[in-house]
């Protein structure tokens, strides 16, 4: 398949990995001949319960029986996406408890901004340096990084960049700020978790000016950091949370919530502020309920921070110099980007799926399902020091 694949699927970079899909389940995929493949990636943290987990087939098999797509989001009333939308409600703290569904997690950043826009009645956005947000036009705006920005320039105006972490960057927060949106936990950057308060201090200075606090959860809510929402850790609370990936436990989604008096700008003046066919969809919002009741009602996130120090302690080696993230959001740091790329392509020769963060080429993603077991850590970790062995 792979000359046909390159001929007739529009392709993201010149070099795909290009394996070949049988089939995956659990912890694993398999490819046409056969091959298992044990997968610390998950599909980029979108595979929370991991591959065709029973009880998210279950849910999305009684849904087909049922009915699929019937009208454009927000018409009809639609038992899954109705009973999703409550339990992120019951999930997040007051006033947090009117979800939009879309989706993709970029779809649910362009709400978002326009949310705060019309909510503030002001255009200035600010976003962190080194920030990724996706990839549509306006989620690209947010980005500082030029070489990525310039072939699809002009981008939305009035948006201005503050240093992750920076206490001082926090005074180009002013009373015409609409919204300061960053990742509660910088992905592409490296997983770099806030420190000194910063995300409360954030908040603090949001509040003062009547600027609206967007955290980016596509990575590390939906139980990855040990807690359903990464910036439950972090002693804050955003006016906008938006997810993603994880969320509908390997089907596309996304989703922003906020208050109803805020989210009700989107209503009307103008009405239809923000609409989608697809979003809300039966079938997706069944899975992204099965998900959800399976990661709370279980003991995974707090297994996510036992498996994180379980990967910690047998990935101690010389050409390992740091670990970052928190839970199962890890970035593995080599020497440098040539063995850190040697290692990705390596361990997939070895049956092991690995692979990179955006901006930080010397980091290895370590983002496997939460339901891995501790044998498959052990075993994949295994295969990663016995790589850097040899090389």
């Amino acid at each position: 398949m792979k000359d046909e694949f390159l001929k007739y699927q529009a392709q993201t970079t010149p070099y795909p990995l290009a394996m070949e899909i049988s089939h995956a389940k659990g912890c694993y995929i398999y490819d046409t001949q056969g091959k298992a493949y044990l997968d610390f990636v998950a599909g980029v943290s979108a595979c929370s319960l991991g591959h065709s987990h029973p009880k998210v087939v279950t849910a999305v098999k009684d849904q087909l029986d049922k009915y699929l797509h019937v009208m454009v989001y927000g018409e009809y009333i639609q038992k899954p996406a109705l009973e999703l939308t409550k339990i992120l409600a019951k999930h997040l703290p007051a006033p947090l408890e009117s979800t939009y569904l879309v989706n993709s997690g970029t779809e649910a950043i362009e709400g978002s901004l326009k949310l705060a826009r019309r909510f503030t009645g002001r255009s200035e956005i600010i976003a962190a340096k080194n920030a990724y947000h996706g990839n549509t036009m306006g989620s690209l705006s947010l980005m500082d990084y030029e070489e990525r920005k310039q072939p699809f320039l002009p981008l939305i105006p009035d948006i201005k960049h503050i240093e992750f972490n920076s206490i001082t960057d926090l005074e180009k927060i002013t009373d015409k700020t609409a919204a300061v949106i960053l990742e509660t936990i910088q992905g592409g950057a490296g997983f770099i978790e806030p420190t000194n308060n910063y995300l409360t201090k954030v908040q603090e200075r949001c509040n003062a000016v009547g600027a609206v606090f967007i955290l980016d959860e596509i990575q590390p809510g939906i139980g990855r950091t040990g807690t359903l929402f990464g910036f439950e850790n972090y002693n804050c609370q955003p006016d906008i949370v938006v997810t993603g990936k994880g969320l509908g436990g390997g089907l596309p989604i996304g989703a922003f919530t906020a208050s109803k008096h805020m989210m009700d700008c989107l209503s009307d003046n103008p009405k239809l502020g923000h609409i989608t066919t697809f979003g809300g969809n039966p079938v997706i919002a069944a899975a992204a309920l099965a998900t959800l009741k399976e990661i709370t009602e279980s003991n995974l996130m707090s297994e996510a921070l036992e498996k994180e120090q379980l990967i910690r302690q047998h990935l101690r080696h010389k050409h390992i110099k740091e670990i970052r993230g928190r839970g199962l959001m890890l970035a593995a740091f080599t020497d440098n980007a040539e063995l850190t790329n040697e290692v990705i392509l390596k361990a997939k020769d070895q049956g092991l799926i690995l692979f990179w963060l955006l901006f930080e080429p010397k980091a290895i993603r370590i983002t496997p399902p939460l339901t891995i077991s501790n044998e498959e850590i052990i075993e994949g970790c295994r295969i990663i020091t016995s790589i850097l062995d040899e090389i």
